[in-house]
Parts: structure tokens; C-alpha cells; sequence
């Protein structure tokens, strides 16, 4: 039964998720809207691109908060720490905010691609399962240079990682619920980087180097 204390949560957790940090900084600060320029995204990475270091790292830190204050508003009901119902609230209060960060209400449902916002979320979750994927992303992006690519495995990754790093935490249906959301989380990115995909296909995929060498 759906109570009406999870429905004003999962509602709030949209509302947060929705906040278009780059779309507002954008026009803010800058003048501008990203959504118009590079990529059209409205997230960290674009923001970087057109409006620099500090600008897209303002953005990438408040868009990974959103996600974790999504998943931390389930302290606020009455359900017990580790119970089922705690667990499948916030995974309701995390879906939200993702849902909320790729169509913003608050930017005419133009928003984002949900990667800060989902490593925001798995910090919620699991602050060590947060950093393993943070590791894999960082080594792709090394390796790779490319943020979509390196995005995607990091969120592919947080199955496997749930599995193990889980695997004592829960049991039964409560577990068998979060490991189909930590593969429905990898899904939403993935299809939101499908343009990516087709350009890092066709080798067109824009690299980032965050460290170039001197000439």
C-alpha cells in the first residue's frame, strides 16, 4: 500500500532533483545557457566546456548533492534504519531525483544525463560502493579520455559492486530491490548517452584532458 508520506517524499525528491544548477548558474553568472551551446546538456561536463573549471565544478558538486539529499530525506520518515520500507523509500527519493534532474520542471523539462546526480545518490546508498565506482570512472577517463564513456562504466560498475559490497548488508526481496534499482540506474544513463554512443562509435566523441602537456 502506498502511504501518503512516501508519495510528498518521493514528490520532494523530484522537486531537488529538478533544481537545473547549470541552467541557473549559466544565466546567472554568465549569461548564457548551456543547453544552447557544445552538447545541449545541461550538466556538469557541458558546463565545463562552455564556461570553464570553476563554473563546471560548481556545477558537478551541487548536482552530486542533489542526489545525495534526495536519498538522505528518507531519515525524515518513520521508517526504521535498514528496514524494507527505509530501503524502498530511498530508492523512490532516488529515482525521483534522477527523473527530476533529466526533466526539471523548473527549466521546462530540458535538464540533464543524471551521472552527478547518480553518483550523488549511490553516496546515499554507500559511500564505499560511491568510491569504487569513482575509481573505475577515473581510471576510463585516464585511459580513455572520454567523460561518456568513463560515466557509463562507472554506473555499470554499481551492480557488481552491490552484489559484493551488499552481499552481508541485506537479504530477501529488500536486497533482490536494490539490485534491480543499481541495474535500472545503469540503464537510464546509458540510454541518456545514446548520442555518445553513436559518436564514440564513429570515433566523433569529444575527448576531455583535463592534464595537457606544455608545449
Amino acid at each position: 500500500m502506498i502511504e501518503l508520506q512516501g508519495v510528498l517524499f518521493f514528490i520532494a525528491a523530484y522537486l531537488i532533483g529538478s533544481i537545473p544548477t547549470s541552467v541557473w548558474i549559466g544565466r546567472k553568472f554568465y549569461s548564457t545557457d548551456v543547453r544552447n551551446h557544445g552538447s545541449g546538456n545541461a550538466g556538469a561536463t557541458n558546463t565545463l566546456r562552455i564556461l570553464g573549471k570553476k563554473a563546471g565544478i560548481v556545477v558537478l558538486l551541487i548536482d552530486i548533492f542533489k542526489g545525495w539529499l534526495a536519498v538522505a530525506l528518507a531519515v525524515l520518515s518513520t521508517y526504521p534504519s535498514g528496514s524494507g520500507a527505509r530501503v524502498h523509500l530511498e530508492v523512490a527519493c532516488a529515482f525521483a531525483a534522477i527523473l527530476g534532474h533529466i526533466f526539471p520542471i523548473y527549466a521546462g523539462f530540458k535538464g540533464g544525463k543524471g551521472v552527478a546526480t547518480t553518483m550523488g545518490i549511490i553516496i546515499g546508498i554507500s559511500p564505499e560502493i560511491a568510491l569504487l565506482c569513482l575509481v573505475v570512472f577515473a581510471l576510463v577517463l585516464f585511459v580513455s579520455h572520454y567523460v561518456s564513456l568513463a560515466s557509463m562504466l562507472a554506473v555499470s560498475s554499481f551492480p557488481f559492486w552491490i552484489t559484493t559490497v551488499f552481499s552481508e548488508h541485506y537479504s530477501g526481496f529488500v536486497y533482490s530491490w536494490l539490485i534491480a534499482f543499481s541495474v535500472l540506474l545503469p540503464l537510464v544513463v546509458i540510454f541518456m548517452h545514446r548520442k555518445n554512443i553513436t559518436r564514440l562509435l564513429k570515433k566523433q566523441e569529444t575527448e576531455l584532458k583535463l592534464f595537457k602537456k606544455k608545449g
